[in-house]
């Protein structure tokens, strides 16, 4: 049987196949927002003077727990994305998840960075989206 692109049949002994198509899109773009929310987080945590400080936000926490945020999100989207990129199907469910809730933490940052999180938050929308539409052979189903 053909195969095309990264996608390999899996067998019974295989540890995992890797994936094509909108799945490894998806997994490359989540691995890329991840890290850049590590940086955003490592940059809140130092309390770097690049960040305006709104005092009238509804959703004000300080700059150093908006960072430990960001930074935790971005490990697990990174683990996530590594997860998906290995064609694990629990990982496109957590991938989703993920995906989300960094898109509601780089909303509720938007007072901070606007146009950092504006991209972000369109990284993120591209994954949920991609992990949506992946074909189901995509995923492993052991």
């Amino acid at each position: 049987m053909a195969t095309t692109g990264m996608h390999r049949q899996g067998t019974a002994g295989s540890t995992g196949a890797w994936v094509s198509g909108w799945t490894a899109f998806a997994a490359v773009m989540m691995i890329f927002g991840g890290a850049m929310a590590i940086f955003q987080g490592i940059a809140a945590i130092a309390k770097d003077s690049v960040f305006v400080t709104t005092s009238n936000y509804v959703y004000s926490f300080n700059l150093t727990s908006w960072g430990w945020i960001h930074l935790t999100l971005g490990v697990l989207v990174i683990l996530a994305g590594i997860a998906v990129f290995r064609g694990m199907l629990w990982a496109r469910i957590v991938g989703i998840t993920l995906a989300g809730l960094a898109m509601i933490a780089n909303f509720m940052w938007l007072p901070y960075s606007p146009v950092w999180s504006s991209v972000l938050i369109a990284i993120d929308a591209f994954v949920i989206w991609a992990l949506c539409v992946g074909s189901g052979r995509d995923a492993r189903t052991e």
